[in-house]
């Protein structure tokens, strides 16, 4: 393809500079636009950064948003939503898209009028009421906070106690230490069986055919123990419109071309051998997804992401296997604490051993201080001072390592081989990813008939 411009914008957190460094190491013009002072230094060295994103819009050929959020306020839909309108190409949401994650009544709602099953849902805007319903419905729930705050990903909680006892009491704290700004909170009832994701690119009218599948390790610890973060690292593979995709995505794709969507969604389910039970949604790119997405990608990223927002239906060529991504850490992740972070992690080197292998995208690759950019590494907060690669913001999550293989074993063998690489004081993961496929979620979703050709 042509050079293109392309335009990235982080509107609050950073979280689009791994795919603003592949589309500028594929060698098209590139800008990188971050809204939150602290992470302003993230990429730095890496990509191309300007301090005015509405400066550079009419120099971009494509725009892109990367979360739903505008500082403490949703909204990057309703400012792609006013782009389209002007005749810019973006990858964003629309307001109403925005809501499928802000809102999880909402998300519900739009499941149930396309003839998506869903799983019993509650929304509670008071914490007395919510602990009511549980001593009137004894059963085990899922405490989902609603709004800004579930960004706070530890205040998930998964009930364990058949009478909701343990639920009652997460409450009860909750609206002690959270209560000013926790507004509201969704009540699902607790459902056994594989978690999966189903995740489809729209381009403003359909669904790429193909379909993304991922399995999400949320907790800290290996063994799925911990606190809950954001996400500790990523199963995947890609696959045709199957029975998974067709009964979930596939019910909102008229919704979707109604409203104009363009990017990634994602919706998260638990299946059983009775059904489909969809979760929550996530309109958005998925982090660290779409660092192990960008890797799979065997194409151009730059095409695949100019043609999803100019509407011309690409047809990515992806990898055919399966994929993992492991997401490296520093303390104190996934907690905020300055001065432990500064003791720390602030500034540390990310040093790796093995320098001289060429990177996994061979156009324009940038590179490490020994010259090459090392396969299967992706940035999240991380920057680059005079050749060296050091920790960036102050979240404590500097790279994401991702390995493919033909099957899940080999995979992790190819991931975790990389990681052996990467040399980081006081440096933390999880070894486990992907063993739940190895270990029969997806001998179990085959018996049960979900995954088809």
């Amino acid at each position: 393809m042509d050079t293109a411009n392309f335009l990235f914008v982080s509107a609050d957190a950073a979280l689009i500079t791994d795919l603003a460094w592949q589309v500028h190491r594929e060698d098209h013009a590139v800008k990188y636009y971050i809204e939150s002072e602290t992470d302003r230094e993230i990429g730095d060295g890496f990509v191309p950064k300007t301090d005015d994103w509405r400066a550079e819009v009419d120099w971009a050929d494509v725009i892109v948003f990367d979360d739903i959020w505008v500082g403490p306020d949703v909204g990057t839909g309703a400012l792609a939503q006013e782009l389209r309108e002007e005749g810019h190409a973006v990858v964003g949401g629309t307001p109403n898209t925005d809501r499928l994650e802000a809102d999880r009544g909402y998300a519900m709602e739009v499941l149930e009028a396309h003839g998506v099953n869903t799983v019993e849902h509650h929304v509670f805007r008071e914490f007395e009421a919510g602990i009511r319903h549980v001593r009137e419905n004894p059963a085990p729930y899922v405490i989902k906070p609603l709004g800004e705050v579930q960004n706070v990903k530890r205040l998930l909680y998964v009930g364990n106690e058949d009478d909701g006892s343990d639920v009652v009491d997460v409450l009860k704290a909750y609206e002690k230490a959270w209560g000013h700004r926790m507004k509201g909170f969704q009540l699902q009832r607790k459902v056994e069986g594989v978690e999966v994701a189903i995740c489809g690119f729209f381009d403003g009218n359909e669904f790429v055919d193909r379909a993304n599948f991922n399995f999400e390790h949320k907790k800290l610890f290996p063994g799925n123990i911990g606190p809950s973060t954001g996400e500790m690292g990523t199963s995947m593979f890609w696959a045709g419109r199957n029975r998974l995709f067709e009964e979930t995505l596939g019910k909102i794709e008229g919704w979707l071309a109604e409203e104009g969507y363009v990017g990634s969604i994602d919706i998260n389910c638990i299946v059983n051998e009775t059904g489909i039970y969809p979760l929550e949604f996530t309109p958005r790119f998925g982090y660290p997804t779409i660092a192990l997405q960008e890797e799979s990608i065997e194409s151009s990223t730059a095409e695949f992401f100019r043609d999803l927002a100019h509407g011309n239906a690409p047809e990515p060529a992806v990898h055919g296997g399966y994929q993992i991504a492991v997401r490296v850490v520093l303390p104190p992740f996934p907690f905020d604490d300055e001065e432990t972070y500064d003791e720390n992690s602030r500034n540390a080197a990310v040093v790796f051993e093995s320098e001289s292998r060429e990177g996994s995208h061979a156009s324009g690759a940038s590179v490490t201080s020994s010259g090459v950019a090392p396969d299967g590494i992706h940035l999240e907060d991380t920057k680059r001072v005079d050749g060296q690669w050091r920790v960036a913001g102050e979240s404590g999550m500097p790279i994401v390592v991702t390995g493919t293989g033909e099957t899940m074993r080999a995979a992790r063998e190819q991931a975790y081989d990389r990681l052996d690489d990467v040399v980081m004081p006081n440096m933390y993961y999880r070894d486990d990813i992907g063993e739940r496929w190895v270990d029969g979620d997806g001998d179990r979703l085959q018996a049960w008939g979900y995954l088809g050709p």
